[in-house]
């Protein structure tokens, strides 16, 4: 004979008796089966299941939540949104921008070069002054008239000292480079930048570690 449950009346019901074929047996009463249900509730929550299960909001992850002013920040986990790929791009673009990216921070390299050669050629410049000063002092005027001469002031290039090639440099080549690289971002994913890195980053760290986390003030 199936097993029929009753409940009882009254907001402060507990289980009581109740006798039948079988003998005594509790029946379920309401407080019991709402906390039962409670447990059940939270459970589906816990794991993602079930239709009152907390889904994310607009579409972002976990890991993105929104403060109290409305301004969005990241809790958990992985880049911020300046850092993350636009949706849609796909992994060889991220690559070809991080190599184009790549080029760039090297030609800023070369452009330090530049002005070290710049510095440091205006340093010996100078320093011919002292020189030809102790030549004379010396009594070699001969040397000390030739380095005057041929050496103070004159042109690193035909026509440049070397101001005039880091002005050149500047205007043209670093300049198109530059422009190139920022097109290619705003063209191909919202202009952000190091998507590639912010990836590499996510990939290489050890997630939970201190000394690994992913944004500065955050630990995961």
């Amino acid at each position: 004979m199936a097993k029929a449950e009753k409940w009882a009346s009254g907001p402060d019901a507990e289980r009581q008796p109740v006798s039948g074929l079988g003998g005594e047996r509790h029946r379920l009463t309401r407080p019991d089966a709402e906390q039962q249900r409670a447990a059940e509730l939270g459970a589906e929550r816990q794991h993602g299941d079930g239709p009152d299960a907390e889904q994310p909001r607009d579409g972002r992850g976990a890991e993105d939540q929104v403060d109290g002013q409305g301004a969005e920040r990241q809790l958990v986990e992985g880049p911020d949104a300046e850092h993350r790929r636009p949706e849609g791009l796909d992994d060889v673009t991220v690559q070809a921008l991080g190599k184009l990216s790549e080029a760039l921070e090297t030609v800023e390299r070369v452009r330090g070069h530049l002005y070290a050669m710049h510095q440091l050629t205006g340093t010996a410049d100078f320093m011919l002054d002292e020189a030809v000063s102790l030549f004379m002092q010396a009594g070699h005027t001969e040397m000390a008239d030739r380095i005057q001469r041929e050496l103070i002031g004159r042109n690193v290039i035909p026509g440049h000292w070397t101001f005039q090639i880091v002005e050149a440099y500047d205007d043209g080549y670093y300049a198109e480079f530059r422009d190139v690289e920022r097109d290619a971002r705003n063209q191909l994913a919202q202009g952000r930048r190091h998507l590639y890195e912010a990836e590499l980053k996510e990939r290489r760290r050890t997630h939970g570690r201190p000394g690994h986390e992913a944004l500065p003030g955050y630990s995961g």
